[in-house]
């Protein structure tokens, strides 16, 4: 075969190719372009909109030093304008936190529960439904209580989990199930970092002694 003849023939299949494709891959190109400088203008654009987020949470926070009222009603604006945002969650918290000090039970499991719904991030959401299965023990909703630590919790919570457990039996005057709670909170924690869990247990145990 003449080599220059398969020449001339790749470059009337290319001429060809280009006439029935050539705007086609031009327009591919130029959308291509476009979009890659869309995606850097809208991250651009997301890190901005976060970084704008990440100070309005910081000043509704600091008002919580400086001005109450203020700081409960910018706080409750900026968890419904930031409902998508991490934030919301961590101001929920606060505004729960602020609840407890003056012992506002509803208000706390309000912002709680926001918090519980709002998290994105399971150690936060772990800390939002421990403190409020910590409330419902609080307003002795006993129950309840067990039923949002029943809920999914990172591993690192089962001690809290379970010495939160045996306060709720303890209570029911579940003697028995206290114990092995409180047991098993001390085999996770471990006796050396929990010198208040022993506590419980041995008081637990001494009560029993009493008793009988």
């Amino acid at each position: 075969m003449d080599i220059h003849q398969t020449e001339e023939q790749q470059v009337e299949a290319i001429k060809g190719f280009w006439k029935e494709n050539g705007n086609s891959l031009i327009a591919g190109t130029v959308i291509g372009f476009g979009l890659f400088i869309g995606y850097n203008f809208y991250q651009d654009n997301k890190l901005q909109q976060e970084l704008t987020v990440s100070e309005n949470y910081q000043k509704v926070i600091e008002l919580a030093e400086t001005d109450k009222n203020a700081y409960r009603t910018s706080g409750d604006a900026f968890i419904k304008d930031n409902a998508d945002s991490s934030y919301s969650a961590l101001t929920a918290l606060a505004l729960a936190k602020d609840a407890a000090g003056h012992k506002d039970w509803s208000q706390v499991e309000k912002y709680l529960n926001i918090a519980v719904e709002k998290s994105t991030d399971a150690g936060v959401k772990g800390i939002a439904q421990l403190r409020l299965a910590q409330v419902k023990i609080q307003l002795a909703q006993y129950d309840n209580a067990l039923i949002t630590l029943a809920l999914p919790f990172p591993e690192s919570f089962k001690a809290s989990i379970e010495e939160s457990k045996g306060d709720i039996y303890l209570k029911q005057d579940k003697v028995e199930l206290a114990r092995n709670a409180y047991q098993a909170a001390l085999a996770v924690d471990g006796q050396a970092t929990n010198s208040s869990l022993q506590m419980k247990l041995d008081n637990l145990a001494e009560n029993v002694n009493l008793a009988n």
